[in-house]
């Protein structure tokens, strides 16, 4: 309570900026830590868990365990979560809204406090969990719950100005799952381009999101189209394959850009794409997790630009 008087600042700054700094300012984190260390006070070490006297385990749902997104959360939130003395249940609802309450519903009586990564659930259902139980989103827009988003609006701007920039005008967008937050900010980012630059825009759909059907989507792309967007590098890899299969050059023809940087493959051209930080942006939501303090915080981590060779 002194350093927080000192500094005038909410006592949850002083125990945040020792507990989990990811959630402060670096400036903010150097600042306490240096009158705490003026003023002689030490933090309490058993004070940095979250403990409620049931298992010891966190939940962490996600919705396809086979989508090479998700395994580094899977391994930073364990990773996180053991350094804290804590396990973890993973989940997987195959992005089946039905599957995910079933679930969460198994999980809640057994573990300390739910992760749900790009849930398929509605709002309000998610306001009554986190009402029952500390529960962050990843990937998950909902006020009145903590929620980390790894966010790839500015990148994805960046990479449509720079196509426009070499002469694409018509354009493709090929989306994903619709009820994907995600799929959501991407169209919406894409829609403010169109607007913005004057583009033509197609919008195409891939609701299973596989690499399979996106890439005989492809053959719907027509031959005005000079730059395609796609909803993420599963995506754009089943379209560059897709193209190429009809002796479409890329990028010399048609400019591709993906989206999270999570291929475990290189593909030929190597994939332009935006580089989402999932592990930086996993770490905070666990953070936020742990921190009693956290009711309503939204951080968002914003995705880079990685060009390549598709455009």
């Amino acid at each position: 309570m002194e350093v927080a008087r000192r500094l005038g600042v909410a006592p949850s700054t002083v125990s945040r900026a020792f507990n989990t700094p990811r959630l402060l300012r670096p400036e903010t984190v150097e600042r306490v830590r240096a009158t705490a260390a003026e003023m002689g006070y030490a933090p309490n070490q058993h004070a940095r868990a979250l403990i409620t006297g049931r298992s010891g385990a966190i939940g962490l749902v996600i919705p396809d365990i086979t989508n090479p997104f998700f395994p580094p959360l899977i391994r930073t939130a364990q990773r996180e979560a053991e350094r804290r003395g804590l396990g973890v249940f993973v989940v997987e609802t195959n992005g089946d809204v039905v599957r995910e309450e079933q679930l969460v519903q198994r999980l809640v009586p057994q573990v300390e406090g739910l992760v749900l990564a790009s849930s398929r659930l509605p709002d309000a259902r998610l306001r009554d969990l986190a009402a029952h139980i500390r529960t962050v989103l990843v990937n998950r827009d909902v006020a009145g719950i903590g929620r980390v988003l790894t966010s790839s609006r500015e990148a994805l701007v960046e990479g449509v100005r720079r196509m426009h920039a070499a002469g694409a005008r018509d354009f493709c967008y090929v989306g994903g799952p619709l009820l994907s937050w995600s799929e959501g900010e991407r169209r919406d980012a894409m829609r403010a381009m169109e607007r913005e630059l004057g583009l033509r825009v197609r919008y195409l759909g891939v609701e299973s999101g596989t690499y399979a059907d996106a890439r005989g989507l492809a053959s719907d792309i027509g031959p005005e189209t000079r730059a395609v967007v796609a909803f993420d590098d599963i995506v754009a890899h089943g379209v560059l394959d897709g193209l190429t299969s009809r002796g479409v050059r890329v990028p010399q023809e048609v400019l591709l850009l993906g989206c999270d940087d999570a291929l475990p493959i290189e593909t030929h051209p190597r994939l332009s794409t935006i580089r989402l930080h999932i592990e930086r942006g996993t770490a905070s939501a666990l953070d936020m997790l742990v921190d009693p303090d956290v009711r309503d915080e939204r951080l968002v981590v914003e995705g880079t630009l990685e060009l390549r060779e598709t455009t």
